[in-house]
């Protein structure tokens, strides 16, 4: 008689992608209530301008962005498929990490939701930005060490390596996960791989899949190094970084998990089952001092939660294992409900599904500016091609539009051929490197600029329309608010545009 096995669809592997793909239609569902969010503007218009480099980032956002406008074309749905996916990828990375670390399928799925519930995850699944990206390459990178310490496997720092070189290729704060997994190696026994030919392998072949970004900056003689040096300035200044504890707390992770990831963090250091994973731990401790001590943002140490998350979670799982069966019932029925309320939060506050100006709107509001950012885009397009059409056709053929931010600029150019436009020219970050076109536009309609500006720029200049939108939100789009039609710069264009050029 044939012997026969039964065969369980619901492995632990598909479970976890059972919750990713359920957290991806989430998304899928939900992120199309608003408009598009300034940044997200730019990262499109990048991506209709490609690139080996970009002043505000590397280049393979845009690229990501690219393939999906071509594939699908420009809405809200599909250019943040991408972005989504990357949030549900993380999902099951967290999962997998418990699993190396020895939780079972209940743990993987606590680890798996925690990590996804977290506020700034859920906001990162809803947009395209270069961080959604960034999140999960550092989440796979933590993933790629569990298994090179589990393993003792050199051959994983090739895979790692290959992950820190798309993260280059991302974010530039990639330098900072990668200082803490070179001082988690000097400072544990990992030590013995620096004589690995596969980690040296792993350095070269980050190196070579970040080279066309360095020799890009070279050519512009590491123009985005004072980018980031002057937003990082304005972003002291003006408080954003005041916040960088709190922050940790209540939006890098979600408030529901502080608990578990603080174990996970004590796991790593303390726990005589941790110690071979102690690497893990200085991956987050060096970049959460770095950050710390030079004041940076706090989303900058998110993804560094979920290998905390998971080791926590693996923790409490063994802890569980020597309470009686009705104290295990308690702690899970506790467990799950602070689980549900966290999601329950994180979800209202983060996904963008509030009624503009509902009262969850204005809580919202209250917590972050992500969605009133998405507000008045095409109202002030629509304002903008009112204006052209009104001007002289005399004048039309030499007519520009300059915008103060690249994100005005971005807006006009990826909507403004709906009202025949011509193309938006901005001295702000890379549209600063596009130039003002040849020859230069001899009437400009002005958006961004207040009063006092444009008279400084200009001899001559007159209000012609005003921004506004629907609801009344008031957000940066309406900071200043007027647009006006302005002739006779009153210095040459060459000398002028370098005076205007700015960071944003």
């Amino acid at each position: 008689m044939k012997s026969s096995k039964s065969y369980s669809l619901l492995t632990d592997t598909n479970i976890l992608l059972l919750l990713g793909f359920s957290l991806f239609l989430i998304h899928m569902l939900t992120n199309h209530q608003y408009g598009f969010h300034q940044d997200e503007m730019v990262v499109l218009d990048n991506a209709n301008n490609l690139d080996w480099g970009f002043i505000e980032y590397p280049p393979l956002t845009p690229f990501l962005a690219r393939i999906e406008l071509t594939l699908f074309g420009l809405s809200l749905v599909s250019a943040r498929t991408f972005s989504a996916l990357a949030q549900s990828i993380v999902m099951v990375l967290a999962g997998l990490m418990a699993r190396e670390l020895g939780g079972n399928r209940r743990t993987q799925i606590v680890v798996a939701v925690a990590a996804a519930i977290a506020p700034i995850a859920l906001i990162q699944g809803a947009q395209i930005q270069y961080v959604t990206f960034d999140f999960l390459w550092s989440v796979l990178i933590a993933y790629l060490v569990i298994k090179l310490l589990k393993s003792e496997n050199p051959r994983w720092w090739l895979a790692i390596g290959a992950v820190i070189g798309l993260g280059m290729m991302t974010k530039y704060t990639m330098v900072m996960f990668v200082a803490g997994l070179v001082g988690g190696v000097l400072l544990t026994d990992a030590r013995r791989y620096l004589k690995s030919p596969w980690l040296w392998g792993g350095v070269a072949l980050s190196l070579l899949i970040f080279l066309p970004n360095l020799l890009w900056q070279i050519q512009h003689k590491f123009i985005s190094l004072e980018f980031l040096s002057s937003i990082h300035a304005r972003d002291v200044a003006i408080g954003r970084a005041d916040r960088y504890l709190l922050e940790q707390f209540i939006f890098c992770a979600n408030p529901a998990v502080i608990p578990v990831w603080v174990a996970g963090l004590i796991y790593y250091f303390r726990n005589q089952n941790g110690k071979r994973y102690r690497m893990i731990g200085w991956m987050y401790v060096i970049p959460f001092l770095t950050y710390l001590f030079t004041q940076g943002r706090s989303y900058y140490l998110a993804p560094a939660y979920p290998m905390l998350i998971a080791a926590g979670a693996v923790a409490w799982e063994r802890r569980l294992d020597s309470l009686s069966p009705d104290m295990v019932r308690s702690r899970l029925s506790t467990m799950s409900y602070t689980l549900a309320v966290g999601a329950t939060l994180g979800g209202a506050l983060a996904l963008p599904i509030a009624p503009i100006n509902s009262t969850l709107w204005n809580i919202t509001s209250e917590v972050h500016d992500v969605f009133t950012e998405q507000i008045g885009w095409h109202e002030m397009i629509e304002t903008v091609g009112g204006i052209y059409t009104e001007l002289p056709e005399s004048e039309k053929a030499q007519a520009g539009i300059l915008a103060g931010e690249n994100d005005e600029a971005a807006a006009l150019n990826l909507y403004g051929s709906e009202y025949g436009l011509p193309k938006a020219i901005s001295a702000s970050d890379t549209f600063w490197l596009r130039g003002y076109g040849n020859p230069p536009p001899e009437t400009l309609i002005v958006v961004g600029y207040s009063s006092e500006d444009v008279n400084l720029i200009f001899k001559q200049c007159q209000v012609a329309g005003t921004i506004t939108n629907l609801y009344g939100v008031e957000n940066d789009l309406r900071d200043p608010p007027n647009i006006y039609v302005c002739r006779g710069p009153r210095l040459p264009w060459d000398e002028l545009w370098d005076r205007l050029q700015r960071y944003s």
